[in-house]
């Protein structure tokens, strides 16, 4: 599964709902709050409906608000249009809590602003504007809640401008801002970390014999796994080697350098501002080095060379030898039997040798695991970090090179959790649960009712896998796959195993990125605890940790995937500004009385074609938006040629018209 998979409304704890004859009938929870103002608070059973919020219900609040709500006097149940009941409807009492502190947001006319969240309203400012004037990105900080429901917001105070909207460094960094996502490291502090002395205190395993590459992108500038090969011990046996840069041989639990990691808990990849989880000289300290010793933290897994079911494994402290680095392109080249002219024999015969059986251990998994394959592209904007220039788009697929990749970590992975298991160690566990009924009953409709298609019943892997196999290779795979992600729940962090529903695996941890992800690092850091018998973390200790990594998993996928749809509307505004923009295709995903919501696949953006700029007089009619003279219609899934108008930057949206159309 993608890591970017969309999921179900939820944040942060659910609540439990009342019984019927308690009174009176309040609670509270956080709320999530949608971009068309609707409220929900999730409930802890999950399976019960959660509870709705309408809009003239939210009285002031503001997403992940903490708030008390009161039931409202049901008059019939809510029927969803899959005929289920929906949850209660509820109405917001008090605003106990902010979740926030602060709105980033850009200064209009008359003290107003217009958040870049678009789940939040506009909000006003008092007091001073400093060097701030209209148009700019503003930093607010927000003041207290009304203690009366209804009330209007307070107005904000200005913390600070962050340059005009609608450049691309402001917008940048608007976007970190918004999100509170840490700076980077100072030099100061870079200085210090190149100075940690590093702890030995486990014994160390020679593996510098093994033949180790890494396998990365182009631009890569850590390195922290690679993969070996050598025959198995028995005949028709064979040796994986997973070697992972042993981070938690510099940071200590509980350490100066351990705290900024798991402020930080991901690097933040934003186009054109990447901020690392680790300082650069700690990286540079942990990193693989081609042609030196690197201490490693490694997996070596027995596997049956004829079917690629993982045998056994064993897991050690170890020093390796990178002996070539490897980028995709090139493996995959290999891989297509066009290796490059510089490679040696050995290196060739290695490389074909993991393809081999990564992709038998591949197929094993399929067959035993089911695994839902989902083949998506992801669409990003390469922005230079100097100059913050717009370079182009990447349009990213997956190779048989980054399936390699993939197979050799997954299997490491796996292996690293039954361990954590089975010594009864507190670890941190990855798991993705089974999707909402309701969704997938919704995203099996939309599916009917607009492309004729039948889904089955896709909360069975299998089923999912044969759907997505027979989807057609045209303009609407794109915006198909885009809405089966959505209907899906979002995968975490707890610190117990349980499902992870698109692998088809109950044990998985993450072990093999420790210098970008923190939740790996902390698996290494218990690991080396355990075998060097020192105090571990606790359960408790490992679920908060567990608990803050999804948080901030959230929040920085929630920035890269703001801070890149900003970038592509500078993107094709500029395309248009130089005139290279030709016509671009769209399908439309939904449509009202006051136009199309259309998906543009090449650019994997969204944009709106108001009603206004189409022939004629239009009106919404069933699931369809009908001329009112003549037989020109409008029907989700239909796919149509565009171009750009303008762009509405204030509001972050693309507005297009129909090709050669005259406005």
């Amino acid at each position: 599964m993608s890591k970017h998979s969309h999921n179900k409304r939820k944040s942060g704890k659910g609540v439990k709902r009342p019984s019927k004859n308690s009174c009176p009938k309040t609670f509270s929870g956080k709320l999530t709050v949608t971009a068309g103002g609707f409220g929900f608070l999730a409930m802890e059973a999950g399976d019960e409906p959660d509870v709705f919020i309408p809009p003239q219900y939210i009285a002031g609040a503001l997403d992940g608000d903490t708030v008390k709500v009161e039931l409202l006097e049901e008059r019939g149940r809510r029927i969803s249009r899959t005929g289920r009941t929906r949850g209660p409807a509820a109405k917001v009492v008090a605003i106990q809590e902010r979740g926030r502190k602060t709105v980033v947001g850009e200064l209009l006319a008359g003290r107003k602003v217009r958040p870049l969240n678009k789940k939040l309203p506009d909000l006003t400012v008092k007091g001073s504007l400093g060097d701030a004037s209209k148009g700019d990105w503003v930093n607010l900080e927000l003041p207290l809640p009304p203690k009366t429901v209804n009330a209007p917001i307070p107005p904000a105070s200005l913390i600070e401008s962050l340059g005009k909207a609608g450049t691309v460094a402001s917008d940048l960094a608007a976007v970190i801002a918004e999100y509170n996502l840490p700076p980077p490291y100072s030099e100061s502090q870079n200085e210090a970390a190149a100075a940690i002395r590093q702890d030995d205190s486990v014994n160390r395993v020679d593996l510098t014999s093994l033949f180790c590459v890494t396998i990365d992108p182009e631009d890569a500038k850590d390195f922290d796994d690679s993969v070996s090969i050598r025959d198995g011990e028995k005949t028709g046996e064979v040796e994986l080697g997973v070697h992972i840069a042993d981070v938690s041989a510099w940071i200590q639990p509980g350490s100066e350098w351990d705290a900024l990691a798991l402020r930080r808990a991901f690097t933040a990849y934003i186009p054109g501002n990447t901020l690392p989880m680790l300082s650069k000289s700690l990286t540079k300290l942990a990193s693989l080095t081609t042609g030196a010793d690197s201490f490693a933290h490694t997996v070596l897994l027995t596997i049956d060379s004829s079917t690629g079911e993982v045998l056994k494994s064993k897991r050690c402290f170890s020093k390796i030898r990178i002996t070539a680095r490897l980028t995709f392109d090139e493996t995959q080249s290999a891989i297509d039997g066009d290796p490059p002219a510089g490679w040696s024999g050995k290196l060739r015969d290695k490389i074909s040798g993991i393809y081999e059986l990564t992709r038998k251990m591949r197929d094993y998994r399929a067959k035993t695991e089911q695994f839902i394959e989902l083949a998506t592209t992801e669409i990003r904007v390469i922005c230079d970090d100097e100059s913050k220039e717009i370079l182009g788009i990447s349009r990213k697929k997956q190779t048989e090179a980054d399936k390699l990749v993939e197979e050799c970590m997954l299997a490491a992975n796996v292996e690293v959790a039954k361990e954590l298991e089975r010594r009864n160690l507190p670890g941190i566990f990855r798991i993705h649960p089974e999707p909402d009924e309701e969704k997938l009953l919704e995203f099996s409709m939309l599916m009917e009712k607009t492309f004729g298609l039948f889904t089955g019943d896709l909360s069975n892997r299998s089923v999912c896998n044969e759907f997505l196999a027979s989807l057609p290779d045209d303009h609407t795979k794109p915006v198909i796959l885009d809405a089966f992600l959505r209907s899906l729940m979002r995968a975490s962090y707890i610190e117990e195993p349980a499902l992870h529903f698109g692998l088809g695996k109950t044990r998985y941890s993450h072990f093999t990125s420790p210098i970008r992800r923190y939740p790996d690092l902390a698996v290494h850091q218990q690991l080396r605890a355990a075998d060097a018998r020192r105090e571990i973390r606790g359960k408790q200790k490992m679920g908060n940790i567990a608990k803050t990594c999804s948080e901030r998993e959230s929040i920085v996928d929630q920035a890269y995937y703001a801070a890149n749809d900003r970038l592509k509307l500078h993107y094709i505004r500029q395309m248009k500004l130089d005139g290279s923009m030709s016509l671009l295709e769209g399908v439309v995903r939904d449509l009202s009385n006051s136009g199309l919501r259309v998906d543009i696949p090449e650019m994997g953006i969204q944009g709106f074609l108001p009603v206004e700029y189409l022939s004629g007089k239009f009106k919404k009619r069933g699931d369809a938006l009908v001329a009112l003279s003549g037989h020109d219609k409008f029907e989700r899934g239909d796919f149509i040629f565009l171009q750009l108008d303008r762009i509405d930057m204030i509001r972050g949206a693309a507005l297009f018209k129909l090709a050669g159309m005259q406005i």
